[in-house]
């Protein structure tokens, strides 16, 4: 059965689309069929996947508008081994003409109910804020992955985010759900740090991945090259982190899906 997650954080800077590349090349892996859907008009996870986001012929952006299907548009994101819907600045047009659209937040939904079952893992790069393409997002995924850094704000930044939800899945989605909060781009010498890290396992638990994303040069200089990291380096601390969180995800997973002993 096929799992789409949402990778989504109002808060900007915090791993997001880092998280969302190295994810599908990790699953990919793990030889999982993944689709990852670049919904960010920044285009930056059609770029860190090595496509061209102002070379395509097509992007998200007729998806949305319902002019091209899911399969139409989706490419082979180089060697990384999944396939990748693009998106760039045309994706800001589609959400104004999406305003005057009847069902406009399911748009996205609709048109992933015709790929799914090509795919084991659908991941959605989220825009860093609340906005329509968002909320096409949240409507279409079974749960969400809320990558954050340690750091002062976070906190009162996840409190918003979590209402959110709550609202989406109250009006939208009753099935949306916290997949799991991730920590990036963590320095065990800070001590800020670790105390929210604290308080994040004290208040979520187990939503808590144990995996921890530390900041790595070699995950920050990846995109540029336009590889996921697990090909750029993949002996580095940021590729053995995200295939680490692959793992997790799929144990995880199988947990779930394994029949409780009577």
């Amino acid at each position: 059965m096929t799992k789409i997650i949402a990778i989504t954080n109002q808060k900007g800077g915090v791993g997001k689309t880092t998280t969302s590349i190295n994810l599908a090349a990790s699953l990919a892996a793990t030889k999982h069929k993944v689709l990852l859907v670049d919904l960010d008009p920044q285009g930056n996870a059609t770029m860190g996947s090595g496509v061209d986001k102002n070379g395509v012929d097509f992007n998200v952006c007729e998806v949305l508008l319902g002019e091209k299907t899911i399969n139409e548009v989706a490419l082979v994101a180089g060697e990384a081994g999944y396939m990748l819907v693009p998106s760039n600045a045309d994706v800001t047009a589609a959400e104004v003409q999406l305003m005057d659209v009847a069902r406009r937040e399911q748009r996205l939904k609709t048109a992933l109910a015709d790929a799914v079952e090509d795919y084991d893992y659908v991941l959605i790069d989220c825009p860093p804020s609340l906005n329509m393409l968002t909320l096409n997002a949240l409507v279409a995924a079974d749960s969400v992955i809320i990558p954050m850094q340690c750091e002062y704000y976070a906190l009162e930044g996840l409190t918003a985010l979590l209402e959110t939800i709550d609202q989406i899945r109250g009006a939208f989605n009753a099935r949306l759900e916290i997949e799991g909060l991730l920590r990036t781009m963590f320095d065990s010498r800070n001590n800020l740090a670790n105390d929210v890290s604290d308080q994040l396992m004290h208040h979520f638990g187990d939503k808590v991945y144990r995996t921890v994303v530390p900041r790595n040069i070699r995950l920050a200089e990846a995109p540029s090259h336009g590889l996921p990291v697990i090909m750029y380096d993949k002996s580095c601390s940021g590729a053995l982190s995200y295939l680490a969180l692959a793992g997790e995800i799929l144990r995880k997973e199988s947990a779930a899906q394994s029949p409780v002993p009577a």
